[in-house]
């Protein structure tokens, strides 16, 4: 790993709280990446900030650092009370909640600063009981975050700094009234630090900065590229037939260390892991009807080394910081440009290199143009050779549906099904007519 991805500008050169500088020290943070340096220009000053940065670029760092200076110069005027929230960090994802939390743990660690990590789908009464105590910063999803706040477990009245991470997929994910809600409830804009971060400051997401901040600067990164100019980026142009012995072959070939495959579908992620295991490859997969704590258990293995290859729908492309990436596989080209950004945003973090491949098969080609013009460069065809399509075995159970389609295919009727024959055959017959 190089520097290369840091600026000139060290911590211990602002105007930091101690306990923070002890906590980066520790942790090994000398110097700030581009967007910490342009964000700390402003919000150690007191000044909102919207900021347009891409997944790996340290963005967590910019809003967690003047997040934390803030609470510790409101800590030495007055000791906040159990109940009372001195900083909301909302996400989109629990993924990416609970990356957050982590980070702030370790950014924080001699701050004395409590976080507390609410999400949806587990651990209801547990998350609750955090609340017993002094909570500084609660990070969550909005859902559970309404919950809790309907039942005034935690108050918003004295917020002094609130942050929204991945705006954007607020929008997509169809967050945005429940953002909404939330800010109408906290203290004025004026009276606390907001700081918006969003892959696009589009006019969407600009709208809700300004009408819930207070006269944000809007920052954008020069120079940097929409995708890491670290990672090497090739496509491949299989059949539908090819895909899964060329992914074979490509792992056989490459020998990556950890690797990422995304896929579109779950009924795909599936059939690929069985594939993968059937070919002495260590896989698993997760997808969004995973449990969580199935979910996270699957994710601290995959980091560990248990698996060599992890399996993902788009609930993995964002928010994740798992090390040493180091390939990307697109089995199905995203339909969405930004959505193929945040996937390889997977490898090549914090300086290091990586390895992104594609595959564009016919049902998923024409999503190309779109991202070559997004990522403002043509993505290096490579061919298919034999050895990257080596004769395979096929696992003793495979999910029938698998079409292998990037957009799911047609739905699979099974007439098999005994309530299927029950809700189409059974049905009694009517009463004759005179």
């Amino acid at each position: 790993m190089n520097n290369d991805h840091l600026s000139k500008q060290a911590f211990s050169d602002l105007s930091l709280h101690p306990l923070i500088l002890s906590s980066l020290n520790e942790a090994g943070f000398e110097y700030c990446t581009p967007v910490q340096e342009e964000t700390l220009k402003y919000t150690l000053k007191g000044t909102d900030v919207t900021g347009q940065a891409q997944t790996g670029t340290g963005k967590t760092g910019a809003f967690l650092i003047p997040a934390f200076n803030r609470l510790l110069e409101c800590r030495e005027q007055a000791e906040p009370k159990v109940g009372e929230v001195g900083c909301l960090i909302i996400a989109p994802t629990r993924e990416l909640a609970i990356q957050i939390a982590h980070d702030a743990e370790t950014l924080g660690k001699n701050t004395g600063l409590k976080t507390a990590l609410v999400y949806g789908g587990t651990a209801y009464e547990k998350q609750r009981r955090q609340f017993d105590e002094q909570v500084d910063i609660l990070v969550g999803t909005p859902g559970r975050l309404i919950d809790y706040f309907k039942q005034n477990i935690f108050t918003l009245k004295s917020v002094e700094v609130l942050i929204l991470d991945e705006a954007d997929r607020m929008f997509d994910l169809g967050f945005i009234n429940d953002i909404r809600f939330i800010m109408r409830r906290m203290s004025p804009p004026k009276k606390r630090l907001n700081m918006l971060f969003s892959a696009t400051l589009s006019q969407r997401v600009l709208e809700l900065a300004y009408d819930h901040m207070n006269n944000p600067e809007k920052i954008e990164i020069i120079g940097e590229t929409v995708s890491a100019k670290n990672i090497e980026q090739t496509v491949y142009y299989p059949a539908i037939s090819e895909k899964i012995p060329l992914l074979i072959g490509v792992i056989q070939t490459e020998q990556p260390f950890r690797t990422i495959v995304f896929v579109n579908t779950k009924r795909n992620a599936e059939t690929i892991e069985a594939y993968l295991r059937a070919n002495d490859i260590k896989a698993a997969m997760i997808s969004g009807d995973v449990k969580q704590t199935k979910r996270q258990r699957i994710l601290i293995d995959f980091e560990s080394g248990q698996y060599a290859v992890l399996i993902a729908t788009d609930v993995a492309a964002r928010g994740l910081h798992i090390p040493d990436v180091s390939h990307v596989v697109n089995f199905d080209l995203p339909q969405l440009e930004e959505d193929y950004v945040h996937r390889i945003g997977r490898t090549a973090r914090a300086g290091s290199s990586g390895k992104a491949i594609s595959f564009a098969c016919e049902d998923t080609a024409f999503y190309l143009p779109q991202i070559e013009k997004y990522i403002e460069m043509a993505l290096p065809v490579e061919q298919i050779t034999d050895e990257l399509q080596p004769e395979i075995k096929k696992p003793a159970k495979v999910n029938r549906n698998f079409k292998a389609r990037g957009r799911g295919g047609k739905p699979h009727h099974n007439k098999g099904n005994a309530n299927h024959k029950r809700r189409h055959y059974n049905k009694p017959k009517p009463k004759p007519t005179n």
